[in-house]
């Protein structure tokens, strides 16, 4: 089962080193922050980067559902462990599906590039292909597109790599 924990933002990777340090691994399977990939430029170059996908989250597996709230007792600086009051919910099937097709194994979205036809967004390649009724906006500029999701039981709106190689 995957769950998500509720951190502040910018101490995501602190978290994720105490979870892996202090959670025996017969709880704790895998911890992991998903990261997308966007081009920035600087120095007169364009250069290939890493984001967190959703800031503020830290993604655990874990099949031992009753201890893993004791575990994460342990981890100082998490806010909460995303659920209905008192009880932990998993993220769903659907969620978990999501998640790995959008970044993979290593859950790192790449790149998607596409074309403008007639103000109807086209992606050609990447993670965003299929999944262009995600995109609320696109920033050409900035090579990105802004994704309104269903995750954690709301809505979250988090920003993925995206070039646009044509407008037609």
């Amino acid at each position: 089962m995957w769950y998500v924990i509720q951190v502040r933002t910018g101490k995501e990777e602190e978290i994720r080193f105490q979870c892996e340090k202090l959670i025996e691994k017969e709880i704790l399977e895998k911890c992991f922050i998903p990261h997308y990939e966007q081009m920035k430029r600087y120095q007169g170059k364009w250069h290939k980067e890493q984001r967190i996908l959703f800031p503020g989250y830290v993604f655990l597996v874990s099949d031992a559902k009753e201890r893993l709230p004791f575990a994460l007792k342990r981890v100082t600086g998490l806010t909460k462990l995303i659920g209905t009051g008192d009880e932990v919910v998993p993220l769903t099937e659907e969620e978990v599906d999501f998640l790995l097709e959008f970044g993979r194994e290593e859950q790192v979205v790449g790149m998607s590039k596409g074309l403008i036809v007639n103000d109807q967004v086209i992606i050609r390649e990447g993670p965003l292909k299929g999944n262009e009724g995600l995109i609320k906006r696109i920033d050409r500029h900035k090579r990105r597109a802004y994704l309104e999701l269903e995750m954690f039981g709301r809505t979250v709106e988090t920003q993925v790599g995206l070039e646009i190689v044509e407008k037609r």
